[in-house]
């Protein structure tokens, strides 16, 4: 069954600096855990991948840019040259559908657990601040959150020297271009927000000083692409993490403001609500973005078809990216071009279940009119 295309807009081709998009539908990264205890990226996730290069962009899974980074299990990393190696088979895949592919960089901080860390260490945070949540995963189970360690001062630029590395080998990958996790409660959001940031030094203290962190992040992978192959993710509304500071308006919007001056690729922002809101005031939109931000900007979190479409008619957003629906729905792209019905949502069990179930075997569409 074919019907009319009901999003020319959403998925109408765009001009992302000097890269051409398909249409505006971006897939997430979305962390699924399927990298093993080497964190190596692997033939399942270049079938993974290209299974769903109907994107106009794809942005790769949270990748770990040092040892120190790691919080979360079985994902991958990016801070080895064999790492860098493996990621070449599935740039190749995906390039081979057509589809751009950025990798989002990614530093846990205190969402880890010295389980993750070489000889036990605390996880590194700005702050000695600790999560106030019931636990955390680790390679040996659910365990309680500690208090990290607070990053002495000549810490930061180690790690910062962490990501231009990172971006490095992202480059030598093959990789279109990067994204800079700074949202959802880990280590650069711990930096800007003032509920997880309360150093005396340079990086901290006034929205400035908080900022820092991300600025020389973002000017040290300046030195190794250019600006509109870098993408910045921030999460103004999000509980996720513990996060939610009482100066979140001010903050998100001076944040933004900084960023527009370097002609980034994109600003990706959890608009949406479906990871919680901090409820410290009205949620941020996109339009108060749009104020501030004149690049392209990528709204995400809980969109539907139907609100992904009125917002880029609206233009308060240039491209809207998808998350869990592109677990479940491979070619979801197709499905909304031709206005067939999603698969079901797919199982929390499936999300970081480190096999293939849950994470290649979703039908498309015309696979399941074939065996229905």
């Amino acid at each position: 069954m074919t019907t009319q295309a009901v999003s020319p807009a959403l998925l109408s081709q765009f001009q992302m600096g000097d890269l051409t998009l398909k249409n505006r539908v971006v897939m997430a990264p979305l962390t699924r855990s399927r990298a093993g205890v080497t964190r190596m990226p692997n033939s399942l996730m270049a079938e993974y991948y290209v299974q769903r290069a109907g994107a106009g962009l794809i942005i790769a899974e949270a990748t770990v840019i040092s040892h120190q980074a790691n919080g979360w299990v079985n994902s991958p990393g990016i801070y080895s040259e064999e790492q860098g190696e493996a990621w070449k088979e599935i740039v190749s895949a995906v390039h081979a559908q057509g589809t751009p592919i950025f990798l989002q960089l990614w530093h846990c901080g205190r969402a880890s657990h010295s389980s993750f860390q070489e000889n036990g260490q605390l996880p590194v945070a700005p702050s000695a601040i600790k999560i106030n949540a019931d636990s955390v995963h680790t390679p040996n189970g659910k365990e309680s959150y500690e208090t990290p360690r607070a990053l002495e001062t000549d810490e930061i630029p180690l790690i910062v020297e962490d990501y231009r590395q990172a971006a490095q080998r992202a480059k030598a990958a093959g990789f279109d271009g990067i994204e800079i996790h700074a949202a959802n409660g880990y280590l650069i959001d711990q930096f800007l927000q003032s509920k997880t940031n309360q150093r005396t030094d340079q990086w901290g203290g006034d929205m400035k000083n908080r900022y820092r962190f991300l600025k020389e992040i973002v000017e040290a992978t300046l030195t190794i692409w250019p600006s509109n192959r870098i993408g910045v993710r921030l999460s103004p509304n999000g509980v996720f993490n513990d996060m939610g500071s009482p100066d979140y308006r001010e903050t998100f919007l001076y944040i933004a403001e900084q960023l527009d001056s370097y002609g980034l690729a994109y600003l990706h922002l959890l608009d949406g609500l479906a990871f919680g809101f901090h409820e410290l005031g009205t949620p941020m939109t996109l339009a108060e973005f749009r104020n501030v931000f004149k690049g392209t900007l990528m709204g995400n979190c809980g969109y539907t078809q139907e609100q992904a479409e009125a917002t880029i008619k609206s233009e308060l957003a240039d491209l809207i990216a998808f998350g869990r629906p592109f677990i479940s729905n491979p070619d979801l792209v197709e499905r909304f071009t031709h206005n067939w019905p999603l698969n079901p949502p797919a199982e929390m069990k499936d999300w970081y279940s480190f096999v293939p179930q849950g994470y290649i075997d979703f039908p498309t569409y015309q696979e399941s009119e074939i065996t229905s």
